[in-house]
């Protein structure tokens, strides 16, 4: 069954290096497998691949989230913002947003958007496990 395996969330970047630098230097993941045209991350428990493509960055949706726990949130936060990474807001219903920072159910999620060098729009996440 499908449901037996890992999936493993792909990303369409049109500049390997430049997203290397990204995920790399300013989100910290450390490179794994490199093939032809990609490499692949190891991010907690599960893993991504992010491959040259003429597409890159054209889905206007989240393409991935990272589950941060509660209590490193702030951090991370932190972190991307000394970076140079910048939150994007949304029209979402019951949702508050302070800086940058989405809160929803009064807190119990809290959420933040941003981009890669190529579009793909990426977040992190708390209250999810």
């Amino acid at each position: 069954m499908i449901g037996d395996h890992t999936p493993v969330p792909t990303l369409g970047v049109k500049d390997l290096g430049a997203a290397r630098e990204f995920y790399e230097g300013v989100l910290g993941l450390t490179a794994g497998t490199e093939m032809p045209g990609g490499v692949s991350y190891t991010a907690g428990s599960g893993g991504f691949f992010v491959y040259e493509s003429e597409f890159a960055g054209t889905n206007k949706a989240t393409s991935m989230m990272f589950e941060i726990p509660d209590d490193a949130f702030d951090t991370q936060i932190s972190d991307l913002r000394e970076k140079g990474v910048t939150f994007q807001t949304y029209d979402m219903p019951d949702t508050q947003w302070q800086d940058g920072v989405a809160s929803m159910d009064g807190g119990a999620f809290r959420s933040v958007w941003f981009q890669d060098p190529d579009g793909n729009i990426l977040n992190l996440g708390t209250g999810m496990g």
